[in-house]
């Protein structure tokens, strides 16, 4: 029977894990993946490398190792994920030297989260760790914040590749697909070729429904439930085919220049109501990713349903958006609350990540 994982591929869309530790790399999990589930890449963020440090003594000799030299704790912490990343960037050497040599294959790390609305912080850092990791095929992941935008483009101006990561609203990826387009210009005018340059724009889906969903219910749309975050996701495709194909995307990709694809966040389903695979069905489609936690690529390859459903009822998805706006309900303002929120999602687990690390450190 043929892998349901694997069949998603058959329509354009990449399958990332959201999800890295020592052990998956180490014991060939992550190569069975890739093998046999056609996963194409990885995504880490400071909460799953929480997880993974403090719920496991994979770490602890390196803790101890790295912990002489490095000048601080959060230093130190870059220097374990750094090590992950190179790894697992090495497993998918092979993907991203494919038939199309950087199509596919990537492995993201995101700068500090204290750096979220710090525009220089995340530019210097960005180059940090691109220089650092010192693989091809890997993404230094930027929030989509309002300062990220310069630092966005600034990053795709040095020649690194980015992962914009935090998005929730429509006005604001467009923002971001003008930084990414904005810096393969100044990259290009500086004198240097844009063909190698890789970037991933990635839209938040479950957890803008678990914020619009309650006030459907008191705005008797309790039928529109589960679809807010999916209208959002197909409207945010419609502005990536838009961007995309305009004359001056056209002249950059004359010089080599590859789109920024949407990348597809946050797909697990946080309401036990609805299939535990419905994020990744809905928004299965050409020229995309979709960053899967493993319980939910485990789903997928069990009971989901491969199929091109990425264009598929885009007027009901506009009338959907047009519907909460008369309701009342102002996706502006709750999108601007999920990124303010997102960034302390991020900032707990790194704090409480570096104080783990500390106290690892410090033990006799």
């Amino acid at each position: 029977m043929a892998n349901k994982v694997k069949q998603i591929h058959e329509f354009g869309q990449s399958i990332w894990l959201d999800f890295i530790d020592r052990e998956i790399i180490s014991s060939g999990k992550l190569q069975k993946l890739i093998d046999e589930d056609g996963v194409r890449g990885v995504t880490s963020n400071p909460a799953i490398f929480e997880k993974a440090i403090t719920s496991s003594s994979d770490y602890d000799t390196d803790i101890k190792e790295f912990g002489k030299t490095a000048k601080t704790t959060e230093e130190l912490f870059f220097e374990l994920a750094v090590k992950d990343i190179q790894a697992a960037a090495d497993l998918f050497s092979g993907v991203y030297n494919g038939a199309v040599k950087g199509a596919d294959g990537y492995v993201s790390l995101e700068v500090s989260p204290f750096l979220a609305l710090d525009a220089e912080g995340t530019a210097k850092q960005a180059v940090e760790l691109w220089e650092k990791v010192d693989r091809e095929n890997v993404m230094i992941k930027i929030p989509g914040t309002k300062p990220g935008l310069k630092a966005i483009r600034e990053s795709i101006a040095h020649g690194i590749n980015i992962n914009v990561t935090l998005l929730f609203g429509l006005q604001r990826y467009e923002e971001v697909t003008e930084a990414y387009i904005a810096g393969l210009e100044d990259h290009l005018a500086a004198g240097h070729n844009i063909e190698h340059i890789s970037s991933v724009a990635s839209f938040f889906l479950s957890r803008i429904d678990v914020m619009v969903d309650p006030l459907l219910d008191e705005k008797g749309l309790g039928e529109l439930k589960g679809e807010v975050a999916i209208a959002s996701a197909k409207k945010a495709y419609e502005i990536y085919k838009r961007v995309f194909s305009s004359e001056r995307w056209k002249a950059l990709e004359a010089k080599g220049a590859k789109p920024q694809r949407l990348l597809w966040a946050s797909t697990s389903s946080k309401n036990p109501a609805f299939k535990d695979t419905k994020y990744v069905e809905a928004l299965i489609g050409p020229d995309t990713v979709d960053t899967v936690p493993l319980e939910t690529i485990e789903a997928f390859r069990d009971h989901g349903i491969a199929a091109d459903t990425l264009m598929l009822g885009l007027e009901q998805a506009t009338e959907t958006l047009q519907r909460v706006k008369a309701a009342g309900i102002n996706l502006d303002e709750i999108t601007q609350k999920l990124e303010d929120e997102g960034i302390d999602k991020f900032n707990k687990p790194f704090e409480k990540l570096l104080k783990a690390i500390e106290d690892q450190k410090n033990k006799a």
